[in-house]
């Protein structure tokens, strides 16, 4: 209900337009911690009903997984053995590996190896 005198009016007004241009931090940072919580909470029931399931391509995690194996699989084993095999029998073939940069920089991000989360630390995020 609007106030009935002039200046508790215009108090009001006042008390408005400085919340509009200096808003509260706390509730501010209330709201933006209520946002994260609410995004975290339904993560974790995502997690929770992924979790639930025994097939391991059913995750995108775990299928990426499986083509980071299958990459360093024909890299280390698959590529040198069938280029040794094939030049054993006279038909050397020269199949060439992957390049792994890419497949590298997936694989240690998966596994949080790359350091963005030391660098977040030392720029203060939480």
């Amino acid at each position: 209900m609007p106030a009935v005198d002039p200046i508790t009016a215009v108090s009001d007004l006042a008390t408005t337009i400085v919340q509009r241009i200096w808003p509260d931090k706390t509730q501010a940072e209330q709201q933006q911690l209520a946002a994260v919580l609410a995004m975290v909470q339904g993560q974790l029931q995502i997690n929770q009903a992924e979790a639930q399931s025994s097939d391991p391509l059913q995750h995108w995690r775990g299928g990426m997984g499986w083509v980071c194996v299958a990459g360093y699989a024909w890299n280390f084993v698959l590529q040198p053995l069938l280029n040794a095999g094939t030049a054993m029998f006279g038909h050397p073939l020269n199949m060439t590996p992957l390049d792994l940069s890419e497949l590298s920089t997936l694989t240690l991000g998966m596994l949080g190896l790359g350091g963005l989360h030391v660098a977040e630390r030392i720029k203060g995020a939480s």
